[in-house]
């Protein structure tokens, strides 16, 4: 259960309310190429709307290092400004006399989105001046960011050391989506883990391996387990030091632990490429696998389509290129069709299911690729821990 205080639980009325948000959006010639984290924002932005708060909404972009416009949220403020009926506001800098007099001159049912956090190098050191600095714009903090919880950062943990502090509506939701799935899930409950590392998962695969009834291994990742069991893969994307991990990983995971039978495999990394299907067995040298076959989507079709919980986090092949992308869409077709509630934890596989043209079929798409692993491994998340229990 979500045990911390909501922006519903505190009055904001006529009070400035600085907001975490994510606003961590691609940008292409200078306009926001996909908007999902932005309408993943808009129910806790138009509450305090409505309650007629005076909104600062401060958020990273990209990684910069120092200034650096092309990274710049002004792109981001005027799209802001596109969406919602009220003024819009930019300051040029998140700290100092520019970010203190537009906050100031702030009336309520106005917004203002401060510049790009990480262009001050005490924002990813947690800089307790920053922090202070930050606050001062503000009488009330919510952190709405899912997508950086898994930080302890100064705009979202340090700020909450001067500020009365409560979570938003999408940080809300994504806690409550990723703790029933791990903590008390509708089984059968299946994870599927693809991805090129299995290094950047092992203790999600570990942790999982503990609490889903069966956990489907896909992607780059399961070349590493191949090789850990003998077969030789050819040009195939293997981490080597992760090898005696992947071996482990089979032994703890016994039947729960499944790989794929069969592979897609290609003479060169292209869409255009010569490939073949082959069974699990050595890969010639001069060819890699760049998907999963057809028998492996027949028999994680099978466990899926019996599912009550699905998570699912990394693409099963190279889905970037048409020819290597039929098994990550035909498993997003699966999980869209089941009943089961299903969970996409950000990153390649919220894309995957986007382009596939299946969002609307998901019960939720996260909107933190990292901070959901680290959900998902078990860990508590910094951005939430610091923000007031109920």
């Amino acid at each position: 259960m979500f045990n911390k205080k909501t922006v519903k639980e505190i009055d904001v009325k006529g009070k400035r309310v600085l907001v975490r948000v994510d606003f961590n959006v691609p940008l292409k010639d200078g306009n926001v190429a996909d908007d999902t984290r932005i309408q993943a924002a808009l129910p806790t932005i138009k509450y305090l709307l409505e309650n007629n708060a005076a909104l600062i909404l401060c958020s990273h972009l990209g990684r910069p290092k120092g200034v650096d416009l092309q990274y710049s949220l002004k792109p981001v403020s005027l799209y802001l400004g596109s969406l919602l009926e009220n003024k819009v506001s930019f300051a040029e800098d998140c700290l100092g006399p520019k970010a203190k007099q537009a906050a100031d001159e702030l009336k309520p049912g106005e917004v203002l989105v401060l510049e790009n956090t990480r262009f001050h190098d005490g924002e990813k050191k947690n800089d307790p001046e920053m922090a202070a600095q930050l606050a001062s714009l503000a009488d009330v903090f919510v952190n709405d960011a899912f997508g950086t919880a898994h930080r302890a950062h100064a705009s979202n943990v340090g700020v909450t050391e001067f500020l009365p502090s409560v979570a938003g509506f999408l940080l809300e939701k994504e806690i409550e989506y990723l703790d029933k799935a791990i903590d008390d899930p509708k089984r059968p409950f299946v994870a599927i883990l693809g991805g090129a590392k299995v290094s950047d998962k092992i203790n999600v695969i570990k942790n999982l391996l503990e609490k889903a009834d069966t956990v489907l291994i896909g992607g780059g990742m399961a070349n590493t387990f191949f090789k850990a069991q003998g077969y030789p893969m050819g040009d195939s994307l293997v981490e080597e030091d992760a090898l005696d991990t992947a071996r482990e990983l089979v032994k703890i995971g016994g039947a729960k632990l499944r790989l794929p039978v069969d592979v897609e495999v290609a003479d060169a990394f292209d869409n255009e490429a010569a490939k073949k299907t082959l069974p699990v067995e050595p890969v010639e040298e001069g060819w890699r696998i760049l998907d999963i076959g057809p028998e492996t989507v027949e028999n994680f079709s099978k466990v899926i389509k019996n599912a009550g919980t699905i998570v699912w986090n990394g693409p099963m092949g190279v889905f970037e290129m048409p020819n290597f992308a039929v098994g990550t869409f035909r498993i997003a077709e699966v999980i869209a069709e089941s009943d089961a509630i299903s969970i996409i934890g950000g990153g390649d596989s919220a894309a995957a299911i986007k382009q596939s043209g299946l969002a609307g079929k998901i019960s939720h798409i996260s909107t933190g690729g990292g901070a959901s692993l680290e959900m998902l491994e078990g860990k508590v998340l910094p951005g939430l821990a610091a923000l007031e229990d109920r």
